[in-house]
């Protein structure tokens, strides 16, 4: 028990008021007439009957009224279990079941101890969550102890990455939605890495009260491996070998000699043993990795025998196909753009690519549609047949790639692509001799990883109205240097300027390579999304020409976790479990990604408690207030007691003022 303002006790000192009044009452004569004194004997009178108090309940009740009233100012208040507090508050049972609580027997801990808090809650209203990347809400606030027990053990071990500032925002969420008392009671790990980027996003409001309860209070010792790097696809029976290189990092861990396999399709295919520094990291090489065509499942693990046996592998899926062929249509005096695009494509794609090359009058008698994608290099015409052949196969959903070279400067139109060319550039006579790009389209793929052409000099380029094609590149004089156009169900790229090194000089750049790579594999739909992903990552499923293609994806457990309509229309889809995902996607290629947790729940350090403590507003608190493993910590909570002191000190103000109506009213002669 306590008061929060205790000098209005001061107050006290007026109950002497009611007192004097009653003995001032009791003093006080009223003269009477009287007609001589002569007759009467002088004699001493006692006043101890002037001084005795009447009316006593009155006065009780008056000293009680004055009382009263200067408690409730002091403002007296008791303090509770906050688990008994009566029922406008919510307890909100946050249990966590990030990756790391797969370690021992953390989250089977985490879930004893929301238990025992459920049993002493009293008549308060409760609501369950559980807690990975996001708040994932399993009851709604409810009384009734065997549901929420019930949505407690429902909790199962989860695969993302804890973020503590995301569980401080949906609690922000929340509390403006319920408008009442919170109390807040999380059951974690205290992993250090699930704290926030900043330590304002990991603020409460003023009406949550923040319990933690830490299923452990120290860091634990954990190998894992931390990463691998591998190819998602590879082409043919290639001579060039492909390699894996893994990382294996210990955390807290000493100096140890691992184990390190390569798996593929559950069969071990290579050993080696590696050497990790105490609390350090090591690298380990893997020369060849074999796999047949199709796609494979890949593994690279360690035999680390810790308490988290979860990630001790990561996961990847490769697939092995025939190289996809490529055609190359150049004219006769173009010897050049072929040569720098092949060495392009042979030293970027790994051989994923088969680049055809032949002159224009060779090309009658091909089939386009034997080819991946299409280039045209340099053309001053095309044959009526074969322009009407390929832009049926562009409008059926081939792709084309055309550079203008300085050929088409004499025509009035670019082939299939169909712009109208305003004019020709010639830059070698402008007062720099060259024109540097100017701004370029970050987003789009062939440009990204090649850096903005930065430093690339381009001396000669056409002027073309862009009409309803995208424009990805300009020059400095704003000339559009690459577009994208969308013919039927395909697309065709202009480039508007040459693949040689006498437009410009960029196949001398290290630029071109990557410019030459991403163009290929975006222009033959074959842009493989990577053979691993972390958890919580999205994945494409379908662009904007898509719209009416299905997809189906079929997760770890061999479930379709997309609905009819999601399948019909979603762009995206988020991989949440660890494990391996079958995707068709809406271009009806298939593709297998290996998904691993984030690395940073392998780290098992906590929370120190000074941080702790100051996450939950208590900047003294000592280690010894949070509360221990698997045991609930006792939160007591202050209740005010000044309305029950009003309440009780206006029903005495009436008793008081019927009784002093009663006895006071009327005048009574003493006898």
């Amino acid at each position: 028990m306590g008061l929060v303002a205790p000098w209005f006790l001061a107050a006290l000192a007026g109950l002497a008021l009611p007192l004097y009044l009653h003995l001032l009452k009791r003093l006080s004569t009223t003269p009477k007439p009287w007609s001589s004194l002569m007759f009467f004997e002088s004699r001493t009178k006692s006043s101890t009957r002037h001084r005795r108090l009447r009316y006593l309940l009155l006065l009780s009740l008056r000293l009680a009224v004055l009382l009263l009233l200067a408690l409730a100012f002091a403002n007296p208040f008791i303090s509770r279990d906050a688990a008994a507090v009566a029922s406008n508050r919510l307890v909100l049972l946050v249990v966590d079941n990030s990756f790391s609580m797969r370690a021992g027997t953390r989250l089977g801990d985490a879930k004893d101890a929301a238990m025992r808090v459920l049993a002493a809650k009293g008549a308060a209203r409760a609501q369950v969550a559980a807690f990975g990347s996001q708040l994932r809400l399993m009851t709604q606030p409810i009384e009734d102890q065997s549901v929420l027990r019930a949505a407690v053990q429902a909790i199962q071990p989860g695969d993302g990455h804890g973020n503590f500032g995301e569980l401080a925002r949906a609690v922000r969420a929340l509390a403006e939605a319920v408008h009442t008392p919170i109390e807040l009671h999380l059951f974690s790990d205290m992993q250090r890495g699930d704290l926030a980027a900043t330590f304002s996003d990991l603020a409460l409001p003023s009406n949550v009260n923040l319990v933690p309860h830490a299923v452990v209070t120290k860091a634990q010792p954990n190998w894992t491996v931390e990463s691998v790097d591998a190819p998602g696809q590879v082409w043919g029976r290639e001579a060039k070998p492909v390699r894996v290189k893994a990382v294996i990092a210990g955390d807290g861990t000493p100096a140890a000699r691992r184990t390190v396999s390569l798996v593929v399709n559950g069969k071990t295919t290579a050993t080696k043993a590696v050497e990790i520094p105490a609390n350090g990291r090591a690298a380990v090489e893997f020369p060849t990795l074999e796999v047949p065509y199709g796609f494979s499942r890949c593994e690279v693990k360690i035999d680390a025998a810790d308490a988290l046996a979860a990630d001790d592998l990561r996961r990847f899926a490769v697939e092995r196909s025939d190289p996809q062929k490529a055609l190359l249509i150049h004219s006769y005096a173009d010897t050049r753009s072929p040569l720098y695009i092949g060495a392009a494509l042979s030293a970027a794609a790994q051989s994923a690519f088969l680049l055809e090359s032949i002159n224009v009058n060779e090309a009658a008698d091909r089939q386009p549609s034997n080819y991946a994608f299409i280039v045209l290099s340099d053309l001053n015409s095309l044959p009526p047949l074969l322009e009407n052949s390929l832009t049926g196969y562009v409008r059926s959903g081939g792709s084309l790639l055309v550079t203008a070279g300085t050929s088409a400067g004499s025509r009035t139109r670019i082939p299939i692509f169909d712009a109208h060319i305003v004019e020709t550039r010639d830059y070698s006579r402008a007062p720099d001799r060259y024109m540097a790009v100017g701004s370029s389209d970050s987003s789009y793929p062939a440009v990204a990883k090649a850096d903005g052409w930065a430093g690339v000099k381009f001396f000669y380029a056409l002027e073309v109205d862009p009409g309803d094609a995208r424009v990805i590149a300009r020059l400095g004089d704003q000339t559009p240097l690459l577009l994208e156009k969308r013919i039927g169900e395909g697309r065709a790229v202009l480039l508007t300027s040459g693949l040689d090194n006498r437009t410009n000089d960029f196949p001398l750049h290290p630029a071109f390579v990557p410019f030459i790579e991403q163009t290929a594999r975006y222009l033959a739909g074959s842009e493989r999304q990577g053979g691993a992903r972390p958890v919580d990552a999205y994945l494409e499923l379908r662009n904007a020409r898509e719209q009416a293609q299905g997809v189906e994806v079929t997760d770890p457990e061999g479930k379709h976790p997309l609905t009819l309509s999601e399948a019909a229309s979603a762009q995206s889809f988020q991989l949440t479990e660890a494990g391996y995902y079958q995707l068709r996607l809406a271009n009806g290629r298939q593709n297998e990604v290996g998904v691993n947790p984030d690395p940073r729940e392998s780290n098992l350090d906590v929370i120190p408690a000074d941080v702790l403590a100051l996450w939950q507003g208590k900047g003294g608190t000592s280690s010894q207030e949070v509360s221990a493993p698997g045991r609930a910590t006792t939160n007591r909570t202050p209740q005010t007691l000044w309305w029950y002191l009003v309440l009780l000190g206006l029903a005495f103000a009436l008793g008081e003022s019927a009784l002093a109506s009663r006895y006071l009213g009327t005048q009574r002669e003493e006898s």
